[in-house]
């Protein structure tokens, strides 16, 4: 399944930044890709989106994001071996919301993820040394039932 998921997130490179948009071509943002990739998988998505900010930086809030995750996809352990098509949630500063979202693409010295986010839309990026770091929690996806 990690070869499929990792296909179908490549197949919304290009898609432009929309903020809460979930649409392959016309828009999306890096959750809206994650529900977009979902549906494709699954038929519908398990839960409807909360509203939510833009901001990265967020301090203070509920982790959403997080407990999303935490009911619909499975944990993978820290330390545990990448894999492709796994779910990365990143927090992009201490103290601050876990708020964005990519999907491992490439792992060892091609590391990379594909995410969507402002003024670019969705790319395929390394999964540098920075953004590793950032890393705030990994997760499978669930088998189709």
């Amino acid at each position: 399944m990690s070869a499929r998921v990792v296909d179908i997130a490549r197949a919304w490179i290009g898609t432009p930044y929309v903020h809460q948009g979930s649409a392959q071509g016309a828009g999306t943002d890096c959750l809206g890709l994650i529900r977009g990739v979902w549906r494709q998988l699954y038929g519908s998505e398990p839960e409807v989106a909360p509203a939510y900010t833009p901001d990265w930086g967020e301090i203070g809030g509920d982790e959403l994001l997080m407990q999303a995750a935490l009911r619909n996809l499975i944990p993978v352990k820290p330390g545990g071996g990448a894999t492709p098509g796994e779910v990365l949630l990143f927090r992009m500063r201490d103290g601050a919301v876990a708020k964005h979202l990519g999907i491992r693409a490439g792992v060892g010295e091609a590391a990379s993820f594909v995410h969507a986010y402002d003024r670019h839309g969705v790319v395929e990026s390394p999964l540098s040394a920075p953004w590793q770091a950032r890393i705030a929690a990994r997760f499978r996806w669930p088998e189709p039932r």
